[in-house]
């Protein structure tokens, strides 16, 4: 057994064993007899790369399939990737660029295969990635949101909805991304606070001397205006009633409209209205049926319909116009104003409303249970603060505009008639054919005269349907997989994405299977620096985890992103947590060196320290076994990586090895070190799910094991009934045995000095069961009890029991007054902290009947405890 490595390799352990676990298809998952575990991995963008919060967010996901793949269920993580509509398609033109091609010159055909070589290039390598960090995905189930039969869901569900009268096309105000050059939801804008201008321009009233001034914060619009609008109850300009101003430079009358929408203490309390980029101002235009000037080509720049600076960038005007209103007398005046100013959350460009010709779906009936299931616990959020969130969301929701002015992804199957807006919805130019001569009557139509809708629809039309689509359930609802393996099990996804996906996945569960489409929902928090920033390329604030894993090890980097990662918190990472992880892993490794040096006699008895410290470990892995499933169960996985760390760290390695290994040069009995391998079998496979690699390293060199075993599908150890008395009365043997270590180091003892040990126990609190494993650590030739104090002693107490180690000359009165004195000083302030919170009577009546007991027996041992130093210390003064 000698031939252990001093050191474990991470890199060759990780790349031995995942290659271990691909032959021998210890991920795969198929339909049986077994309770089925399922999770379905939140897709990453196609060209995406492994970043921390893939680490964070991968990691939780992993440990929850291995832990139910060694309880017995069959376990199936499905994962995949997003074709990433607006992300994937940008990367694409960029690329175009470089190659001096525009996308405006070339037919959507050619784009295409551009776009899909670029995928097959780029595409998978982050679930390449995530196998390094030991992720046990059932990799032949790998799934792409463009994969012919998830492209054929998603059709037949827009199909299926449209027939429902729940799609429909409109022209409507939506938030128009000019550097992607599409329209983006109401959730893909992120909203900032800005330090802008507030100006205030003057507009001439048609047939007087008068002007109306009016503040903007976006002077450019001006050359879209379509009214001026006050309050009627304004006394300001009651007297303008029928009147028209004059838009300043373009010189266009428009009306002075009276509506009770206007907040007659903003500004001037005069309105400049422009129906075609400003949603309320459009809702305004429709009620009083104003003209709609669209200003704006689709990349931000002047239209032609502006009349001025055609071509040019939007806040270039925004200068420029200021200049030219100067010089026409119109300008008032500027003013430094914070605004509210709507970013695409992709692209990071201000957002700019725009009239828009676009598909929506009705979101009214599609809400309703999603928030009955929430709110009655059907579908759990951990944490449950996450609930107000999204009920926020779904109760203020509006229809989902699910057009997308792209060529990269799912091509909406409209197809219009001869050049009309005249359309037909079908899944394929043959039978929309069918249908427009049906919808017609015109049997001469040919498919030359079909054009199908330009538009793709919104990447998350695609990935709210995941759940179901991944198993075909769409479009063969009644196939095994489906009906065995959903609704999934838990989703483990980050809180930002709660009203993109969460939300949608929980409607369309409701709508086409009628259930929920998970159990559970484990929402995971950001990784940020710790300066608290977002990680980014662009701060250099991100390592590379791919790195990381090579320095630390993929068990030590796993190790350090859920040490402190509660469920919904910002993980703050600095590589002091991977650190840890490593030195961890190399514990775990030195714990086990340290058992294959033993040499085994069969021939000599068991010990009874080691047969006590045993009976001990017995009781507390089962008490710990208890708690860490009731973790796992509210998903509290960091406490419960917190568990297993302390009780391998201190329990296993420093207390039970430390009372069991042999005396230098002498062997350890078969009985104990066979008892010790089981528990560090066990203890291994509890850590299994944290830490996959050194796990099957160890666990394959604890005994031979068949080709195709594995720990990961070793049964987890289940929680037995618990001796708490056995429990305690080894942890005051502890604080004995610290106490006496404690006076070792104080003195300068060497553990080769021999030291009595004498107890005064009036209570029966002294357990004499482990009083071997006292003398094996704290070396104490011999313990014994006394009726009487013991003069020229150090003294110390364990809950009400008074323990004596005589020093004779080694004694110093004085230091000993001192430190009972500073025990004494600390008793009575603890029986004071104590005595406050049984003195409170809310306390007292609302707190549970143990936590008052426990409160109580504090009580009872501070005063023991406080009455023999006072003794101890009189003793000694006398």
């Amino acid at each position: 057994m000698s031939d252990t490595s001093t050191k474990y390799n991470s890199i060759e352990a990780e790349k031995k064993w995942y290659q271990y676990w691909l032959d021998n298809k210890l991920f795969k998952s198929v339909p049986d007899e077994r309770e089925p575990f399922t999770i379905v991995i939140p897709p990453p963008n196609v060209t995406g790369v492994l970043h921390m919060g893939h680490i964070m967010n991968n990691t939780i996901q992993d440990i929850l399939i291995r832990r139910a793949r060694m309880q017995g269920k069959n376990a199936c993580w499905v994962p995949g990737t997003d074709h990433a509509s607006i992300a994937t398609e940008a990367k694409v033109v960029n690329k175009l660029a470089e190659e001096g091609i525009s996308k405006n010159d070339i037919t959507r055909d050619e784009f295409m295969k551009h776009a899909w070589e670029w995928t097959h290039k780029h595409g998978g390598i982050i679930l390449n990635q995530l196998q390094k960090i030991g992720a046990s995905c059932d990799w032949d189930r790998t799934k792409f949101t463009l994969d012919e039969d998830l492209s054929e869901s998603v059709i037949k569900v827009f199909i299926d909805l449209h027939k429902k009268g729940m799609i429909y096309r409109g022209i409507r105000m939506v938030n128009w991304d000019p550097k992607a050059q599409t329209a983006v939801s109401d959730e893909e804008v992120e909203y900032k606070d800005e330090k802008s201008k507030l100006y205030y321009v003057k507009y001439k009233i048609v047939d007087s001397d008068e002007f109306l001034t009016i503040a903007t914060t976006r002077p450019e619009t001006i050359l879209g205006d379509s009214a001026i609008c006050v309050h009627p109850e304004d006394e300001r300009y009651k007297h303008l009633k029928d009147k028209k101003v004059i838009v300043p430079l373009v010189n266009r009358e428009v009306p002075i409209i009276f509506d009770d929408y206007i907040d007659i203490e903003f500004g001037t309390g005069a309105l400049k209205v422009t129906p075609a980029h400003d949603e309320n101002d459009y809702m305004l235009g429709q009620k009083h049926n104003l003209q709609v000037i669209d200003i704006f080509n689709p990349d931000g720049t002047m239209s032609k319909e502006a009349q001025l600076f055609e071509g040019k960038d939007r806040f270039e005007v925004r200068k420029l116009i200021i200049s030219e209103l100067e010089k026409s007398g119109n300008f008032v005046k500027m003013e430094d104003y914070t605004n509210r100013v709507g970013y695409s959350q992709r692209t990071q460009v201000p957002i700019e409303p725009k009239l828009s010709m676009q598909w929506f779906l009705k979101m009214e009936e599609l809400v309703k249970p999603a928030l009955e299931n929430v709110n009655n616990g059907n579908i759990r959020f951990s944490p449950k603060r996450f609930v107000n969130t999204y009920n926020h969301w779904l109760e203020n929701v509006r229809d989902w505009n699910i057009s997308r002015q792209l060529w990269w992804g799912h091509q909406i199957p409209a197809y219009y008639i001869g050049g009309t807006n005249n359309f037909v919805v079908a899944e394929n130019i043959e039978k929309a054919l069918e249908l427009a001569i049906e919808k017609t009557g015109n049997n001469n139509l040919t498919i030359n005269d079909l054009k199908q809708d330009e538009d793709v629809l919104d990447t998350w039309f695609s990935s709210w349907l995941w759940p179901i689509s991944v198993f075909d359930g769409i479009r063969y609802p009644e196939n095994e997989e489906i009906k065995y393996y959903y609704p999934t099990n838990v989703l483990a996804t980050g809180h930002d994405i709660i009203f993109f996906w969460v939300a949608r996945m929980i409607f369309a569960g409701y709508e086409f299977r009628n259930e929920r489409p998970f159990k559970d929902v484990y929402f995971t928090g950001m990784v940020r620096d710790e300066k608290r920033r977002k990680m980014s390329k662009q701060l250099g604030n991100s390592p590379d985890p791919i790195k990381l894993i090579e320095k630390y090890g993929a068990d030590g980097v796993r190790f350090g992103m859920m040490l402190c990662s509660p469920a919904g918190g910002d993980l703050l990472y600095n590589d002091s947590l991977p650190e840890q992880g490593r030195n961890f892993t190399n514990k775990i490794w030195n714990a086990f060196r340290l058992t294959q040096t033993w040499e085994v006699d069969e021939n000599i008895p068991q010990p009874e320290h080691a047969k006590v410290a045993l009976q001990w470990f017995n009781e507390k892995f089962n008490e710990q076994i208890a708690n860490l499933d009731e973790l796992y169960d509210n998903f509290k996985l960091s406490e419960a990586l917190m568990l297993v760390y302390k009780l391998f760290r201190d329990e296993f390695s420093s207390w039970l090895l430390e009372i069991v290994k042999p005396d230098y040069q002498k062997p350890i009995d078969a009985k104990t070190y066979n008892e010790v391998k089981n528990y560090f079998d066990k203890l291994l496979r509890i850590l299994h799910p944290l830490m996959p690699f050194i796990t099957e390293e160890i666990w394959h060199q604890l005994e031979k094991r068949k080709d195709g075993d594995s720990i990961m599908i070793a049964e987890m150890p289940k929680a037995q009934s618990v001796n708490r008395e056995t429990i305690a009365g080894f942890d005051f043997a502890k604080e004995v045995i610290t106490q006496i270590r404690t006076i070792r180091k104080e003195k300068n003892l060497s553990y080769k000095k021999k030291l009595n040990l004498l107890y005064k126990d009036e209570t029966g609190g002294f357990n004499k069961t482990f009083e071997s494993v006292i003398i094996r650590l704290s070396g104490i030739d011999e313990v014994s009890e006394t009726k009487e104090k013991v003069e020229g002693a150090s003294h110390f107490v364990v809950k009400k029991t008074e323990f004596f180690v005589p020093l004779g000359d080694l004694i110093d009165k004085d230091a000993e007054i001192k430190k009972l004195s500073e025990e004494l000083k600390y008793a009575k302030g603890f029986l004071n902290s104590v005595m406050k919170k049984l003195s409170n009577e809310r306390f007292v009546n609302n707190a549970p009947v143990p936590v008052i007991e426990k409160e109580r027996a504090k009580q009872a041992d501070a005063e023991a405890k406080i009455k023999a130093l006072e003794e101890q210390i009189k003793n000694l003064e006398a």
